[in-house]
């Protein structure tokens, strides 16, 4: 593994000129390196976090924090991972701004790929279809998620692929890891996974110049599976998917997408998260189009043969509503109650879709029998 050549503060991600490390991480056996003093400073206090604390191995970031369920993080966080050399970075890995994506958000222009473009976006999804099953092949009482985190992001490296997650605007980990009331970006910590909890784990893969993007959501044990509630939701949301994606064709406008999903949702007494959709993605991590999963939203864009977007509907148990953790990533629901999500990538063709994600025979998971 080659040293990491980004600054390790937080908010930074630049290009590292000089040779300023923190004592602190070198006393544990770990190089954290910095770009200027003024930076190792700014960046001490959520920094430290990654420091072995006195007198007990975990500790809750955000004491005062009024968490909406019975979640809470767990740190310190081990530092951000090390990409092999060879790996090809996205435009953001080494300072956390995807330019080019923030070039297109003034256009709602949805890219059409050629017929090579295509292949590789299928090679990118084969390989990001391996790294989820690899990651959940470890779910099981007891494993923590920042222990998933690294058997994912060997299993990138492994393909030659970088986890587009990681510093993607500074987020530290390779995967994100939802728990519970955690309906999408939860950051990988110190808590081990309990039996009885659901966990969606989210890929996402860049390889070759192209973004792949799929998750799932897992039961834990056994007892998650002898929870009628927690069946219904996560059977719910995976039907909601695959009800979508039947519906997909040339000609769809993608605002009838949430039409399909809320009238499901609501037939079992679920909930739709408005707040994060589906979009487009390619060469850029997300563009157009936007995807969301509600009924009568307001969707600009019709599907074409040659585009590649993704659906990946959130559903909760509760109230639709979400809520931000301090770390300004872990989403959660606003009661507390338990929300599951299931995405795949779709490539428009000519008669339909291809699902360029789907699960293999082998893939861990997949649907239970409803209580």
């Amino acid at each position: 593994m080659a040293e990491s050549l980004i600054c390790s503060g937080a908010d930074c991600g630049k290009p590292i000129t000089g040779s300023l490390k923190c004592p602190n991480c070198l006393k544990s056996g770990v190089s954290s390196s910095f770009c200027s003093k003024d930076c190792f400073k700014r960046n001490w206090k959520l920094h430290k976090s990654i420091h072995p604390v006195a007198d007990k191995d975990t500790y809750d970031p955000f004491p005062t924090y009024a968490y909406t369920g019975d979640l809470r993080a767990q740190y310190p966080l081990t530092p951000r991972a090390e990409v092999d050399a060879s790996v090809g970075l996205p435009d953001y890995a080494r300072d956390g701004q995807p330019r080019s994506e923030q070039k297109l958000d003034r256009t709602n222009k949805i890219e059409i790929l050629t017929k090579d473009e295509i292949e590789i976006m299928k090679n990118v999804s084969m390989l990001g279809r391996e790294v989820l099953d690899a990651g959940a092949a470890a779910v099981k009482p007891g494993i923590t998620t920042e222990e998933i985190d690294a058997i994912v992001h060997k299993a990138c490296m492994d393909r030659g692929a970088y986890p587009s997650p990681l510093n993607y605007y500074n987020f530290p980990k390779s995967v994100c890891t939802s728990v519970n009331e955690v309906i999408c970006h939860g950051i990988p910590d110190k808590r081990p996974l309990v039996d009885g909890d659901i966990v969606n784990l989210d890929i996402s893969i860049y390889k070759d110049g192209y973004h792949s993007d799929l998750n799932e959501t897992y039961y834990v044990g056994d007892k998650a599976k002898c929870n009628p509630d927690l069946v219904r939701l996560v059977e719910t949301t995976r039907e909601c998917l695959d009800l979508a994606i039947k519906t997909v064709k040339p000609g769809l406008l993608f605002r009838q997408l949430g039409d399909t999903i809320e009238k499901h949702a609501k037939a079992n007494n679920c909930a739709v998260v408005r707040t994060y959709c589906g979009h487009g993605i390619n060469s850029n991590f997300h563009c157009a189009p936007n995807v969301p999963h509600y009924a009568r939203n307001k969707a600009v864009g019709i599907a074409k043969a040659g585009m590649t977007f993704t659906i990946e509907p959130m559903l909760t148990l509760g109230s639709y509503k979400d809520k931000m953790w301090p770390d300004n990533w872990t989403a959660v629901t606003v009661d507390g109650s338990a929300s599951a999500q299931f995405e795949h990538l779709l490539l428009v063709t000519e008669t339909g879709c291809e699902v360029i994600t789907a699960r293999k025979a082998t893939s861990p998971g997949g649907p239970v029998p409803r209580i």
